[in-house]
């Protein structure tokens, strides 16, 4: 049934609401009563009699037994076992006990449990938090199990905890933050992508900080129990709105949720009727199932969430989606490639902006009827850039000449007709040939230029602008003018796994464009590198290298490293700059994702430890590449050394 549709778009899983339930061996009417007549989509059921122990039963009677399980495989379809049972891994188990019967009975139970999931194609199931602070054996047994899963997810159940220093009634001698409880295990598992998370969402919770570092992790659902919810004026269950936030956030990021507990709110008895017609018209109030009113309000929140805007709509397929970076010099870009740049009308406002401020600034209004400006477009495409110069001439009443130099003999093609279309060939000469190798009749005033990737530099800007200012006068206007990188550390669980899954080293030392989502951001960026342009130094180098040393928010708790994510804010002329740099982004642009360097190895950093990092941009006679390594709090390899795994050739 689903929480409401937020237009016919809206596929997300965060959708469908479940509901954690008691043991009960009649799995159809559980079902019937929690699904067919409330609205609950799925449920959370134990799969064992909770009273069952492997040892009592064998102490009892030495032949082989059948564990209570709760019904036949045959009382359900298989899309029902499929589609709306996940299963409740006993909740007693204990495998890291002192106790060598509990953890015996907890091992067999759990593996016994699992392949009864596994022979009703469940989708997931529920583990139980681990019991103590140790949890080697139960990861070591999960491990186990996770290798010889086809596709169920197994979910660790994790309360959203972390004792702050400075809690008042928390003994300091025994804090206990729960995402290092998480860490253990996921490192014992080898970081499994089929391992995720069910956030346990009680009544106080951590810091905004501290929250924030778990929508890098793989959380799948989020169980809020009854006590977390606070009573209205007129009765009815609601959430405070630090844990509104915290819901519609897991709600962007396709957590689902789930419901647990009994009801704890007595809503008065005149406004159940009409509560129960206003959510639902065939529910008879006295079927109302006892937490309808929760669901109600999760559906609430739901609905009442700011739809997507047209573009988020668009980049929706792209989110966490690993892409290799453009080749814009050894490859020519497909007309595809091209159209879906040409339609960020931002981009070129910016840039239509920034060429009629140099073009008042070159010729004053006095010599605007006599004056003609000489406009190079270097990479001119299919033409964006050659139509923003000519509307900005026409905007500000200067006259231009153009010159179009592009090297894709396609592209060429196209700036052809466009010309012919427009009727600018007494304006705009087309060149077709290489920036770098071009020898231009005369100089130019102002050079334009869109050769700027994720990294700013990472498609080579400043080795094709360095080529193309030998033609620019000596005191003509560069644009853009600079354009500086930059990082951040980041968890991202995802991106990691994806990385992972190609089991090799190439793909650990390539830098990948991705619309980063799933992402926790753990500390602001910081300026890697910056080009200026045009650069008349006699010892240029386009070689550079940079330490750099963030410091996580101490309250944040400690945090696991996957990667760098990378991004430019660029000067196109004095005040006119676009970019992607998050606190300074340009806003609805979409020409650029941002860029992520990953790590051969995460690396986990505890409070207050700083994290230190170095960059370099490297460049041979053939290729540019870049090395990254961590230092601190421990040493990495170097990653992409020489640039054996990932260059952009020249």
């Amino acid at each position: 049934m689903g929480l409401g549709e937020r237009g016919g778009w809206d596929k997300s899983e965060s959708r469908y609401c479940g509901v954690e339930t008691e043991f009960d061996d009649d799995v159809p009417r559980l079902l019937s009563f929690n699904l067919s007549s409330t609205g609950f989509d799925f449920v959370v059921a134990p799969l064992t009699d909770p009273t069952y122990r492997p040892s009592l039963i064998e102490a009892d009677d030495g032949s082989s037994h059948v564990p209570p399980f709760a019904g036949s495989d045959l009382v359900l379809s298989p899309s029902q076992w499929s589609s709306h049972v996940v299963g409740k891994i006993s909740s007693w188990i204990d495998l890291d006990s002192e106790d060598e019967i509990v953890r015996m009975d907890s091992e067999t139970t759990l593996k016994q449990e699992i392949a009864w999931a596994t022979h009703l194609s469940l989708q997931a199931c529920l583990l139980p938090s681990p019991k103590g602070a140790s949890c080697a054996n139960y990861a070591r047994c999960v491990n186990q199990i996770l290798q010889g899963l086809s596709n169920m997810q197994l979910w660790l159940r994790i309360p959203l905890l972390k004792s702050d220093d400075d809690s008042p009634d928390v003994d300091s001698d025994n804090l206990m933050d729960f995402w290092e409880l998480w860490n253990s295990f996921r490192l014992i598992c080898e970081h499994h992508s089929q391992l995720s998370l069910a956030l346990d969402i009680l009544s106080t919770l951590p810091s905004v900080n501290s929250i924030g570092r778990w929508f890098g992790e793989p959380v799948r659902v989020a169980i809020i129990h009854t006590d977390s919810f606070l009573t209205n004026a007129q009765g009815y269950p609601c959430l405070s709105k630090s844990h509104q936030k915290l819901i519609t956030g897991f709600f962007n990021h396709s957590v689902q949720v789930i419901i647990s507990g009994k009801p704890l709110h007595s809503i008065p008895a005149e406004t159940i009727g009409s509560a129960a017609n206003h959510s639902d018209n065939n529910v008879n109030s006295a079927l109302r199932h006892p937490l309808r009113s929760y669901l109600d309000y999760v559906g609430y929140l739901y609905q009442r969430m700011e739809p997507l805007s047209e573009q988020e709509r668009i980049e929706l397929g792209y989110r966490d989606f690993l892409q290799a970076p453009l080749q814009p010099l050894m490859d020519n870009l497909e007309a595809q490639t091209y159209e879906t740049f040409e339609k960020d009308s931002v981009k070129y406002m910016q840039y239509q902006r920034a060429i009629s401020k140099a073009l008042l600034d070159r010729v004053p209004d006095g010599e605007a009827a006599a004056a003609t400006t000489v406009l190079m477009v270097v990479g001119a495409g299919r033409g964006p850039l050659v139509r923003a110069s000519l509307q900005a001439a026409e905007e500000t009443g200067r006259k231009l000449k153009v010159y179009a130099v592009e090297k894709n003999p396609n592209a060429v093609v196209t700036l052809h007709s466009l010309v012919k279309l427009e009727r600018w060939e007494n304006v705009v000469t087309i060149v077709s040939c290489d920036m770098r190798l071009w020898n231009a009749p005369e100089r130019a005033d102002i050079l334009v230029s869109e050769l700027l990737g994720s990294f700013g530099d990472n498609e080579l800007s400043p080795e094709c602008l360095d080529g193309a200012q030998r033609f620019l006068k000596q005191d003509g206007i560069s644009i853009p003018s600079s354009y500086t990188s930059f990082i951040q550390p980041i968890t991202a669980s995802k991106l990691y796994n994806d990385v992972k899954s190609h089991k090799d080293l190439v793909h650990f030392e390539t830098a990948y464009v991705v619309k980063l989502h799933s992402v926790a951001r753990l500390a602001p960026t910081k300026p890697v590198f910056t080009f200026n342009h045009p650069d008349y130094s006699t010892k240029k180098s386009n070689q550079r290298y940079k330490k750099l040393q963030f410091e996580v928010p101490r309250d944040t708790g400690s945090v696991m490293v996957h990667g760098f994510a990378g991004y430019f804010d660029a000067t196109l002329y004095k005040d006119v700059h676009l970019g992607i740099e998050p606190s300074m982004a340009t806003p609805n642009m979409f020409s650029w994702f941002a860029i992520f360097f990953p790590l051969r190895q995460p690396i986990c950093v505890q409070p207050g430890s700083p994290l230190e990092v170095h960059f370099w941009r490297c460049c041979g006679s053939a290729k540019v590449w870049y090395e990254w390594c961590v230092t601190s709090p421990r040493p990495s390899p170097i990653h992409n050394s020489n640039g054996r795994s990932y260059w952009v050739g020249l």
